[in-house]
């Protein structure tokens, strides 16, 4: 026997739910094509006040999908539709459910309504309290507080699943465990590994629960059987003996590769400062020997001493005319985000072909440079906590009381003991 699914009764998985326990003036209905073999609609009809209003839907069905008599959704038992009527099904209800709770919103409100206004209400929630919609109104709210990665890492989550999505957005309601867990296993195939999955995951579950404590939604819970942990990666540095080697490399013949090496070793010669930390110095930020300079990702605030090693880089690089101290953001007149990221781009394809030179396996990227002092550091002996120092951590409860009496010169002698080692 065919599944069936009626105005008057919703067969949901095992649960059985009449259309009065949505609303007692909420009717499905089924109305044919005028075409013979074409597909029909479904719409629904509201009868408030003794008038009757309808309220179309996108679903289709042909009339042998529908029993007229019994007023049933069928469901078949199999073939290429049974899907398609399964997931309708399904939307069907969640519709239903939409339509119960904004009517129970507007009687609490004490006011009169009428059955138009009820279907306004519907129609402005289905198309503002969309999942794109709402990433791009956070998205642009955390740009606003000048939270511009966070920004970006919520425009860069949304672009993936609205191409899993092929465009098409999704009622923040109608997203459920089945739809998550399909698009994971898409991003799978997508060749994405586990961290950048979880990645996804974590940003879309944040704005989800946004949605939740604004009360938009109720939670369904749809994030529980995704992975949103983060698995340990492979550590990525580079010992000295490489170091030494990447640094003495002939690259005169090969301007843009030896720009990469460049900002690779300053990065290395900066206690592994973080690119986008690189890109911002100002020329003002260097005086009396030192640079200072504050941690995009934490804001907090970190001094290195300025070595030859650095200034002959910079050396290097004499036509730089803009406020900024190294040739990465090279105008003030350009966007400064759009021309960093581009820089950074360019700079990692050159070392990932300076990493053929060197017969690496693995891929060479700017933040190599920062694992790599690290790692450098703890292999000559110096402590955890000068370490977290001169990286600029910030996180651990821990690190912050072993940091709160050290000094910038311990960092600074922990920097010239690894410098010294490339001479």
């Amino acid at each position: 026997m065919d599944e069936t699914w009626t105005g008057g009764q919703c067969l949901v998985g095992r649960r059985e739910l009449t259309h009065l326990a949505f609303m007692d003036n909420l009717i499905v209905k089924f109305r044919p094509s005028h075409i013979a073999g074409k597909a029909g609609i479904i719409y629904y009809q509201i009868i408030h006040e003794r008038k009757v209003r309808q309220l179309s839907t996108p679903y289709s069905l042909f009339p042998s999908e529908w029993d007229d008599r019994r007023a049933t959704l069928i469901v078949p038992r199999a073939g290429e539709r049974r899907q398609t009527i399964l997931a309708m099904r399904e939307n069907i209800r969640i519709d239903c459910e939409r339509i119960a709770k904004l009517n129970r919103k507007i009687e609490v409100n004490g006011m009169g309504y009428s059955a138009e206004d009820l279907i306004g209400a519907y129609n402005r929630y289905v198309s503002e309290h969309t999942l794109f919609n709402h990433m791009e109104r956070l998205a642009d709210k955390l740009q606003r507080k000048g939270k511009t990665r966070t920004a970006e890492t919520y425009r860069s989550a949304l672009s993936s699943f609205r191409r899993f999505r092929r465009g098409e957005d999704v009622v923040l309601d109608c997203i459920d465990a089945e739809m998550m867990e399909a698009y994971e296993t898409w991003l799978r195939r997508q060749g994405l590994t586990p961290n950048t999955i979880s990645f996804y995951n974590r940003i879309l579950r944040a704005a989800y629960h946004q949605a939740v404590r604004e009360s938009i939604i109720e939670d369904r819970h749809p994030f529980r059987q995704v992975y949103t942990g983060i698995d340990k990666t492979a550590k990525r540095a580079l010992p000295l003996s490489i170091i030494k080697k990447f640094k003495a490399l002939d690259l005169a013949l090969a301007p843009r590769l030896n720009y990469a090496r460049d900002m690779f070793m300053l990065s290395f010669y900066l206690r592994g400062m973080s690119f986008v930390d690189m890109a911002y110095l100002k020329k003002t930020d260097l005086h009396d020997g030192y640079l200072t300079y504050r941690r995009h990702k934490t804001g907090k605030r970190l001094v290195i001493q300025w070595t030859t090693d650095m200034q002959a880089i910079l050396d290097k690089y004499p036509t730089n005319t803009s406020p900024y101290l190294l040739p990465i953001i090279k105008s003030s007149v350009v966007d400064a985000r759009s021309a960093y990221r581009n820089a950074g781009y360019n700079i990692n394809r050159s070392l990932k072909q300076i990493a053929d030179t060197l017969s690496l396996h693995f891929n060479l990227t700017m933040y190599v440079a920062r694992h790599s002092w690290a790692s450098a550091a703890q292999a000559k002996g110096i402590p955890v906590s000068v370490i977290s120092e001169g990286m600029g951590h910030h996180t651990e409860a821990t690190t912050r009381i072993y940091l709160a009496s050290l000094d910038t010169s311990a960092v600074d002698r922990a920097n010239a003991v690894i410098l010294n080692s490339l001479k």
